[in-house]
């Protein structure tokens, strides 16, 4: 407990001091010795690096065979505690659960590194995904599991699609595959609302809306950049935009549909702005002006979403990328702006300016911080 802060709550009147005797109670009955489990930690730490290092100079020493097997003895092993063992501690379970995720994926790479087999990312972590997918699904219960899960999807997926638009150039089939993330936007919403593990599948939901608005704000940068209606990728351009802003607002169509309520209407709203965005991009592409008035205006769609739905930090993270999107135009449009010490003056107040503002706005304009349901 920080006795300082403490000591400055009763100073100021916001409590009293058996309200802070009572604080200091509680903490100290549930305090724990973070120094202890500290060095507790590095001395797991070190041993673990002595055994990878032991097998490592050993490695060519050990047959595959055996090696394999006490890779899927560990696996095996690791699952049988997963499945009977009733741990107490939840951030046990969940963290086994993703060592258990960790060794099968490893496995699938073992298996190829000892039988000399090589194949395209995507496939292993495909069959990973058939395999321990579902199981992720089934007892992931934090950001730790989502994470591993929504990420493994996510380079899956766009491992596939660049292999295959390398092999036959078709933009149709790089999109179809890169749009399948934005599911896990809807598909979190849906079971947030029928599974008791509401903090797993609010974070497949807000992988899914992070996907879809960083996807976005990439194409938005790219139609800055390049006239993405130029040349003969131009047609297979526009196919792969089109699916995509038609995978978004079907996303957000069933958003609003599973949650017709403020919060709901404030994700439905994010995820077809992306998708308009993306719609939008190959006819105004070509000019830097017109890509960043496609970024700003999906990030003014965000903040202003965000204050619908009572998001306090998302809105705080827009005000931060129109901010950052305004000083990065103001060098596109003068290129000369680094070129003399005036220049450097005037770039460096215009930057502070930016800033202050993007603060004051941040500070005034935020909604409460919100509470996680």
């Amino acid at each position: 407990m920080n006795e300082r802060k403490l000591n400055a709550w009763v100073e100021a009147g916001l409590i009293d001091a058996a309200a802070a005797g009572r604080i200091r109670q509680f903490e100290d009955a549930h305090s724990r010795p973070l120094a202890l489990w500290a060095v507790i930690g590095i001395g797991a730490l070190a041993i673990g690096l002595g055994l990878i290092s032991v097998v490592a100079a050993n490695w060519d020493a050990i047959p595959a065979t055996v090696r394999l097997g006490m890779h899927l003895a560990i696996l095996f092993g690791t699952a049988v505690a997963l499945w009977s063992l009733r741990l107490n501690d939840s951030w046990t379970e969940e963290a086994l659960l993703f060592v258990f995720g960790a060794l099968g994926l490893t496995f699938m790479g073992h298996v190829g590194q000892a039988y000399q087999t090589t194949s395209p990312l995507w496939q292993p972590l495909t069959v990973w995904l058939a395999l321990f997918g579902a199981l992720f699904l089934l007892r992931g219960a934090s950001w730790l599991t989502a994470l591993g899960l929504g990420g493994t999807l996510i380079v899956a997926v766009w491992d596939f699609a660049l292999q295959q638009e390398a092999r036959d150039g078709s933009f149709l089939v790089f999109a179809l595959p890169t749009a399948l993330p934005l599911v896990l936007a809807p598909l979190g919403v849906v079971l947030r609302a029928r599974s008791s593990r509401t903090a797993f599948w609010r974070r497949i939901e807000q992988i899914g809306f992070a996907y879809a608005l960083v996807g976005a704000s990439l194409v938005a940068i790219l139609a800055g950049v390049d006239r993405l209606s130029r040349g003969g990728d131009g047609i297979r351009l526009l196919l792969a935009f089109v699916t995509w802003g038609v995978a978004g607002l079907g996303a957000a169509g069933l958003v609003y549909r599973a949650r017709p309520d403020r919060s709901g209407e404030a994700a439905a709203g994010m995820v077809a702005a992306s998708g308009v965005v993306t719609l939008l991009a190959w006819p105004l592409s070509g000019q830097a002006i017109g890509g960043a008035l496609l970024f700003m205006a999906l990030w003014v769609a965000v903040a202003a979403l965000a204050l619908r739905g009572g998001w306090r930090s998302l809105f705080q993270i827009a005000v931060g990328a129109l901010a950052l999107r305004l000083i990065v135009l103001s060098f596109e449009l003068e290129n000369d702006l680094l070129s003399s010490g005036a220049g450097l003056i005037v770039s460096g107040l215009l930057i502070l300016g930016i800033a202050w503002v993007a603060v004051r706005v941040a500070r005034r304009y935020a909604p409460p911080l919100e509470v996680e349901a």
